[in-house]
């Protein structure tokens, strides 16, 4: 009598980092299996060998993963839940100074600072606030205004408190659960890297997939 098929649910994220050379299918995906006691043995099946020192980039095919699997179980049924492509991306691990982040952080505070003061200023400048306000404290107060009142007061308080409302976080503390703009435009900004990267590796023939090889791409940039 013939033995019952045997159904492998897998699941991968469309962008992998990993920190060994030899990338097994663990590595890479979520699995289950109306059969658990096979689940070890597909887990260490090599997908991919990056041979080369430092960071590198692949694209791997569902299908090749398939093949991968039914190379060595053919009688498996491999239903895929996950993404049709998975960006690998390997890079050694190497923990940078304490010093480096500091430094970094610093930067891109200042940076983000000096920026939004630079917009905001030149913004009211080209509107002309301060002529705006001196109109009508000059209109509602009946005298001159001499630049120091409660509407200069009050608009650079509210533009504080709305860009907090704004961008939904002071420091660590969230307002709402909501994810923040600044979270929407990365992962708009992430979506559209991964999605030229599939393409460039389909069009340039560099994706594993079945009937190919694949080769990795040494000049792959990561993503922070």
């Amino acid at each position: 009598m013939a033995s019952e098929k045997k159904t492998l649910y897998i699941k991968g994220d469309r962008d992998v980092e990993v920190t060994k050379p030899d990338v097994m299918l663990g590595d890479i995906l979520s699995m289950e299996c109306s059969d658990p006691s096979v689940l070890p043995g597909i887990k260490t099946l090599k997908i991919v060998k990056f041979g080369k020192q430092g960071q590198q980039r692949c694209v791997v095919s569902v299908l090749k993963v398939i093949e991968c699997i039914h190379g060595k179980y053919p009688m498996i049924e491999v239903q895929n839940l996950g993404e049709t492509d998975i960006i690998v991306t390997y890079e050694e691990q190497k923990t940078p100074p304490e010093a480096w982040h500091i430094i970094k952080t610093a930067f891109v505070a200042a940076a983000a600072f000096c920026g939004a003061a630079f917009s905001i200023m030149a913004f009211n400048n080209d509107v002309d606030v301060t002529k705006l306000f001196g109109q009508i404290y000059e209109l509602a107060m009946g005298k001159e205004s001499s630049g120091y009142t409660v509407l200069e007061i009050s608009y650079s308080l509210g533009l504080s408190i709305g860009i907090l409302i704004f961008f939904n976080h002071f420091g660590k503390k969230r307002f709402t659960v909501d994810p923040t703009p600044m979270e929407i435009q990365m992962r708009l900004y992430e979506n559209d890297i991964q999605t030229t990267l599939v393409e460039n590796a389909e069009r340039e023939g560099m994706e594993f997939d079945v009937g190919g090889n694949g080769k990795t791409d040494p000049s792959g940039r990561h993503r922070t």
